[in-house]
Order: structure tokens, then sequence, then C-alpha cells
């Protein structure tokens, strides 16, 4: 259960905050038994715990150096309740994940941070996280119903059993009585109810929710909240069950600019008022990021950015038509503002996506331009709504006082929560200077306003030095007894929420070597691990390039990097699928996969760069002889899969491909056919020759279904290149470049590619060309093809009751994904993607080279749809196919070849 290993450890010491710890060990507890065990070894050796779900650690709470427990594999599971006005969910699930189950129901959880699509339950209720529109009413404090956890004691606590509260007493004699003291001590004395009332009237992640004390009477209600907000030291928790609140899937956005600060805040009791669900604020230099864009609207371009500010609103309902009541309803209110230009709310999807991008590519764009060896802090406070436009005022004064450039200022403004960025270099003595003094007036700024230090973000350590600060000595001393209660040993998540250590905020802070370009401006976010396919087997994209700056910063020892080296190739380069998934959900579009193909480039192999690069320029009998190859296997499939297994140990498992039975016999290259007039150039894909496919013979039945003239080409050794790109072979891709300008430069008329991978393959080909005549080349997928010029002209005769589809990262990248599920619905009642789909990491040969990769990538896709019956599986890329059939063990083949069966007169 607990890991040692040099790249376990290093791959985990880094969270999205601005702090590193290299923990001693790395622990995946797959069940609750094995977090009593933890606890056991924890408090018999004194070993500090730290715990880390997901997407809730910019202030440093879940980094340590003793264990570091990963919740994000083993403890997973959604339960919708009361037909989802309730749910019950483990804390390895993402607030994405679950919202994307209620979603059939019309709820969905109450916090909504813009990390959703990382931030786990755990790390919801551990930072008791809210976000745009939630405010203190719908966050994780207000809306939990029950919570299961483990004390460090090893005391398991069901606050939904109804004899919970006498086996808590029973269990935890001295917690009780001390809670109870507790809340005694806060009631005797009035300034003490007042600060608390006062502090937690707003939004407020400072400490412990020492307001539970006051809001709840019984020990075991205590208790459950303030587990809630307590980053993990205090104790686990299993699950939690909260009250959802219906979703409102209709809106409408405006984005106001005003003349200045001032008079944006002044138009906030108006528009709060108004019933806007999201109130945002971006500041003047906001705006002036927000022109470099490629999202900026035309009224934010041609603005001259002097002290102007804007708010993002936006209204929200359960209709269209109660969307256009209240447009119509805030008119008369939008026109009354002293706005530099006039404007409205608009539901128009497009233009209400580039606003929301604007304002949630703020931090991300500066971060993303920050100076090498900077790191980037994303910090959050909150004030009373009042003293909002004083406190943003002063603030953009110390980012001048202290030298601080480029330093934005944007939030939710009707919580009176802002959000501002720096960016540090701590390998500067005179910058760390300037951090301390900038962070003691800005603590002082904001206890002046009444405000709280943290407001979403949680305390972390970069705050706990400073909790005394803000509720004063009597208020701190009750939490220290909390913390003391709670967990007597202090062997949870020391130096979080609350420290002895004044300068702790100061220690351990994270440096960022210069690096690889395409890594570089990485923050560290995490957004891109959900997505990864090898997530749950060896690293994410996040760990990779976290490994890369341990290696840059020349300070691991000798020992350390001898233990790393071990690991170092299958872990970061073998087992990445560089299918650039990282890429669509990471806010600066960082692809970690081209970072491992140019790794893979410096080790490659000579020899075998020679072998692909000769099959390269004889690529067509290549592809014939793997044909011929492939339907020899499959004769004497125990055999071949002997020999591979043989070849294997021999040569390499990096090299040689696993044969298996599940395999399919090699294909036939369709035969090259002219049509009179074609509309387009169909280019069968070098993958249907080497396995089996119907595609070709499915496309060309139905354009001559439809009546559409296409020309099927003779591809000859033609390829999209993308086998020698992923390996780092690169001059056998330059050949397969080359030999691409020549045949296909000055198409008159769309390229047809019948699968996804090649088809994306083609387009990154056209990126790097340098002939103009190629770039120009319409290439289009068979899938889009399709779509818009055959299924209008084609007529559905056997419809299908249920399709299950498996989109691809191809299919993603290219915007293919609407299509596949359009083709699906044209011919069956329900065409059904999976909730829990992603890349299944077969990766052309990887899924041969690694089995365990594709067997990992695809296990809770494969568990969802082998949870019900389809009448028939597709996708739109032959190896996928290959992939997620194994996985799941289901006939999967291309769309296509439905549509053709579905079409027959």
């Amino acid at each position: 259960m607990l890991s040692s290993k040099a790249i376990d450890r290093l791959a985990m010491a880094h969270d999205a905050s601005h702090y590193a710890f290299t923990p001693m060990q790395i622990s995946r507890p797959q069940s609750v038994n094995d977090i009593l065990d933890l606890f056991a070894h924890a408090r018999r050796e004194g070993s500090p715990l730290t715990f880390r779900a997901g997407g809730s650690s910019l202030s440093g709470q879940s980094a340590g150096d003793g264990i570091l427990v990963d919740s994000r594999r083993g403890f997973r599971g959604i339960q919708i309740l009361d037909e989802g006005r309730r749910v019950k969910v483990s804390p390895g699930e993402t607030i994405r994940a679950v919202n994307a189950r209620l979603a059939r129901y019309g709820y969905k959880l109450g916090p909504d941070p813009a990390s959703e699509i990382a931030c786990t339950i755990g790390g919801m209720v551990a930072n008791n996280s809210s976000g745009m529109q939630c405010g203190t009413t719908e966050n994780s404090y207000a809306t939990l119903d029950s919570l299961e956890f483990v004390l460090a004691s090893g005391t398991r606590i069901d606050t939904a059993d109804p004899d919970a509260a006498r086996k808590f007493a029973e269990a935890e004699p001295e917690l009780v009585a001390g809670l109870m003291r507790l809340r005694q001590r806060i009631l005797d004395n009035p300034d003490s109810v007042n600060t608390i009332r006062r502090q937690f009237a707003m939004k407020n992640t400072m400490g412990y929710g020492i307001n539970s004390l006051l809001d709840f009477e019984t020990p075991l209600e205590i208790a459950r909240h303030l587990m809630i907000g307590s980053e993990g030291t205090l104790g686990f928790v299993t699950s939690a069950t909260f009250r959802t609140i219906p979703v409102a899937p209709h809106a409408a956005s405006a984005l106001a600019i005003f003349p200045t600060l001032r008079e944006a805040t002044a138009a906030l009791p108006d528009l709060v008022a108004a019933g806007f669900a999201a109130i945002e604020l971006m500041d003047a230099q906001s705006l002036r990021v927000a022109q470099t864009l490629p999202e900026a609207t035309p009224e934010i371009l041609e603005l001259d950015v002097t002290g102007q500010a804007a708010l993002l609103l936006e209204l929200q309902d359960a209709t269209a038509e109660g969307v256009g009541g209240k447009i119509e309803a805030v008119a008369p209110l939008l026109a009354s503002l002293p706005l530099t230009s006039p404007t409205q709310a608009t539901s128009h999807g497009p233009t209400r996506a580039r606003l929301w991008h604007i304002r949630k590519g703020l931090y991300t764009t500066v971060a993303g331009h920050r100076n090498p060896g900077a790191t980037a802090l994303l910090e959050d406070i909150v004030v009373p709504v009042p003293t909002l436009l004083d406190t943003c005022t002063e603030l953009i004064k110390l980012f001048g006082q202290h030298q601080y450039e480029n330093s934005v200022i944007f939030g939710h403004a009707k919580d009176g929560n802002v959000h501002f960025m720096l960016n540090e270099n701590f390998t500067d003595p005179v910058c760390m200077e300037r951090y301390i003094h900038f962070t003691e007036d800005m603590v002082d700024l904001v206890i002046g306003h009444g405000g709280n230090l943290k407001a979403e973000h949680g305390t972390g350590r970069i705050m706990a030095p400073f909790v005394a600060r803000q509720y004063g000595d009597e208020l701190h001393q009750v939490m220290r007894e909390i913390k003391r209660l709670f967990d007597p040993a202090g062997i949870l998540n020391p130096g979080v929420v609350l420290t002895d250590d004044p300068q702790g905020y100061l220690k351990n802070l994270k440096l960022v070597p210069s690096v690889e370009d395409e890594v570089n401006r990485c923050v560290e976010c995490g957004f891109c691990e959900p997505v990864c396919p090898s997530r749950e087997l060896t690293l994410t994209p996040r760990q990779r390039i976290a490994l890369r700056r341990e290696l840059a910063s020349n300070q691991l020892d000798e020992q350390l990097l001898k233990d790393l080296d071990k690991d170092y190739d299958y872990y970061a380069i073998q087992t990445c699928a560089v299918d650039g998934m990282c890429g669509e959900v990471c806010p600066l579009h960082i692809n970690t996969g081209d970072l491992v193909r140019r790794l893979r480039a410096e080790q490659a192999n000579r020899v075998l760069g020679g072998v692909w690069g000769a099959a390269a320029k004889a690529w067509g009998p290549f592809t014939k002889g793997a044909s011929v190859a492939m339907t020899t296997a499959h004769a004497v499939a125990p055999v071949a899969s002997g020999i591979t297994k043989v070849a294997r140990k021999i040569i390499s498992p990096d090299v040689m491909p696993q044969y298996s039975k599940d395999l399919p016999k090699g294909g036939r290259r369709p035969k090259a056919r002219e049509a009179e007039d074609p509309v387009a150039f169909y280019l069968p894909a070098c993958i249907q020759t080497m396995f089996s496919s119907g595609v070709p013979k499915a496309f060309t039945t139905l354009c001559e279904r439809a009546g559409v003239p296409v020309t099927t080409l003779n591809t000859g050794s033609l390829c999209c290149g993308t086998p020698w790109k992923s390996k780092g072979f690169l001059k056998g891709y330059e050949t397969q470049l080359k030999r691409a300008e020549e045949r296909l430069a000055g198409s008159p008329v769309p390229i047809v590619v019948d699968a996804a991978s090649c088809t994306e393959g083609f387009h990154v080909m056209q990126s790097k060309s340098s002939s103009e005549e190629f770039k120009a080349v319409q290439i289009v997928d068979v899938v889009k093809f399709a779509h818009e010029w055959l299924l209008p002209h084609l007529t559905v005769t056997h419809r299908l009751g249920s399709i299950a589809l498996h989109p691809t990262c191809s299919s993603t990248h290219l915007g293919l994904n609407d299509a596949l599920k359009g083709l699906a619905e044209a011919i069956a009642d329900e065409a059904y993607v999976p909730l829990d789909w992603g890349c299944c990491a077969f990766a052309g040969d990887r899924g041969m080279l690694h089995p365990e990769l594709n067997a990992s990538a695809a296990k809770r896709e494969a568990a969802e749809i082998n949870s019900r019956h389809f009448d028939a599986y597709a996708s739109l890329n032959r190896t996928c196919e290959i992939g997620i059939g194994r996985a799941t063990g289901k006939p999967y083949v291309h769309i296509l070849e439905l549509v053709e069966q579905a079409t027959r007169p």
C-alpha cells in the first residue's frame, strides 16, 4: 500500500500551489479498511499524513513531506438519490462527473468552481468549495446532507446512521465533550459570537469553520460541519451526500464596461437586485490582457484602456422563454448604466462562449506569459461589498508599490470575492523580500477592510501563519483546541490551516526551472489529469512536466537520480499515448504529447529509425506485408501469441508488439476507381489495409446509394505520417510529408480520409508543410463528409434501437463528435456516448506494445458500457475500435458500416 519509488515521490511532489514537498512515501488506498490501516501505521510510527484529491490545492494544502495519500484512484462511486435531489459521492469523483450524471434528472451540485473538470469531491469538501454563483448559500457547507468520515483515532462515523450520535459519543467521549465545551465558550463571549457572525456572513475558508459551533447544537452536527473546509487536518472523508440544486439550462450574458472601477462597483447593488446569477469583475489590467485573446470582442478591442473596469453578467432560467423575459426586464437597467458603450444581454451561444472564455482565460494568459523561472500565484480574498472598491483600488496600488507588473484582479463581484495574480521568482532574494512585504501589506489591507484572507482556495500553508491575525487570539485558540481534539497526535497534514511557524508560508516554495519550450508555460493546475489515459497506470501530463522540472533543478541527490532512472522511460515516455487530450482541457492548450514525441525523437534508436525510414520509402509493400502477417497470425493465434511473447523478452516490449487473438485479420487496399465529375477524392487509410475493415466498401456503397460521385485514389505508399511522428522517427516522417505534398497538392476537390486519426495526421502535416498548395487542400474526415454530403440523400430502412458510441481523441481534436452522433441519431432511437468515455490509448500500436495502458485507460468506459445492452457499437477509427472492443468485449465497428446497413433497400 505504501510506495517509496523515487518516480512516485517526485511526480507527486508538486500540486497546483507554489509549494513543493517530496513525500517520503505514497499511498493509494482502495477502501476504508486501507485508510484504517494507514491511520494505525501513522499513529504507530508518528508519520504525518497529507491527503490529495484534485483541483483544490492552490494554497499548498495537498503537499507534505510525510506520507502523501492519493484518494483519486480508489474512492470512486456516484449514487443518485431521490430522483436527483440528493447525491451520494465518493471523494475521488470529480464535480464534472457528478454533474454529468445528475444532468438527466435536471439537478447539479451547488458548488461551481472553475476547476470542476479536475476538482474532486474530496477537494470540494476539504476546501468548502464555492464558485461563481453559489455564494454562501449553496456551497459545500450549506448543501451537505450527511457525511461518512474516519477520525485519526480510527473511529468511523456515518452521520446518516440514525444511531450515529450515540456511536459517536461512545467512541469519542473526549471529542464530544470538548466540542460542547468550545461551543459554550464561544456563546459566553459576545465578541467571539460577533466576530464569527461577521466573518462567516461572507465567503470564508480561513481557518476552521467555527461557525458550526454556533449553527448547530449537537456534537455530531458540529463535527460533520467542522470537517467541511478542514483541508484533511481533522480526518478523512470517505463519502458525502449533498442536497442538489435545479439546473437552469438557459442563460444570457452581457459585458458591461464602465469608465472607472468606482462606477462598476457602484452599480453592484442594482445588478444584484435585478437577479443576475453571476457578476464577474475584470479590472483595467484584465481588459488589457483580454485584448490579447483571440476571443476579444469589438468593444474590448476598441478600448484605449486607462482605468476602465468591466462586469460580466449572466441571467439564468429553466426555460428559453424565462430567459427572454429576464432579458427584457433588465434592459432598462443596462441602458441606464454609465457604460463606455451600450450593452445588452444575449442568449446567443457563440457570443456567450467568447465572453466567458475571456473571463476564464485571464489567469492562464498572464501565468502563461510569465518570465522564465517565475512561479504563478493565484490568490483570493473577500471583503464586504461596500468596501470592494477601496480594497481593489488599494490592491492595485500595492502592485505598483511592490513592482508586480501585469497583475490582474478579477472575480465574483456580487460576493465581494476577488482573485489576483502574481508572478514571482523565488530564487532571487530581492524578489523574496518584496513578496514578504507585499504579503504583510495585503494582509493588513484585507483585515483593515473587515474581510477574510481566504474566500475559496482554503487556508493551506500560505495563510496559516495569519489565522490569528484575522480572528484574534481567543478564536485562534479555539481552533487550536479543535485540532487537538480531533488529532491529538498531530499526524494529519501538519502545517496546514494552523501553524506555529510564522515563516512557514515562505518555506518549500516551488522553483520553476526552464525546461522544454512545449511545457514551460505549465502552471501545474492539474486540469489535464482527468483526461489522461495513463493517469491510473503511470503518470499524468502534470507529473511528466513536474519530473522534467525536478531533473532540470539539479537539486536531486545521486541516489534519487539513480532510483528515478530505473522507471523513468516506462513511466514518462513509453506509456504516454500522445493523444493530445491534455491540450484540449489545458487552459494554456499545452499538449504534453508534443514533449514526449520530442523526447522519443531524442532517444530514438538509430537502427530502428533506419528500419522505419526504409518502411516509409516503401510503405505500400510494407502495409501489404503487414496485412499478410496479420492474416497468418490470425490463423495460428496461439503460436503467434507465444512467438511475440518470447520476442518481446529478447528484443524489447517497447519495440515488439504483443499479438493477441482479438486482433483482426489483415485487410485489402481498395482499388483505385475513377468517377465522372467527382465531388471528392477518397483516400483510404493504410490502417484499413493492415487491419480488416468494412469502411471502404461501406463508404463507396453509400456514395453510390446517395448518388454522390467520388473518385477512389491509388494510395500507393502514401500515409499521414502519424506512426513516425509518434515514435520520434523524424526522417521517415519527412519522407511521408514530401510524398503527401507531391501527391495531394493542388487537389481541385476535397480529399476524404476514412480514419479520424489519419485525417488529423494529414491536418498536422499541412500545418508543418512549406507548400502553400498542399496547405490549401481541403482534407475532410469520412464521418463529416457522410453527415453533410451523403445523409441528406439516404433513406433509413432498418432502424436500430440503440448504438453505443466511442468518440476518439482525434475526433475531438477535429470537432467530429457532433457529426458522429448525428449519424448515429439518424439510424437509431438512442445514440449513447458514455459519460466516462475517453481515449482508449490503443494509439496506433501502443495498445499492442503496452496492453496494460489500453486496459487501464478504458476500464471505466468499459464498465459503463457493460452495465447495459446496446444493439450496436460504433466508433470512427480502426485501431480505436480494436482498443475499446478489447476493453469491453463488444464488436465495435466504424459508424459508416452501420449507416450502410441501416440504409439498405
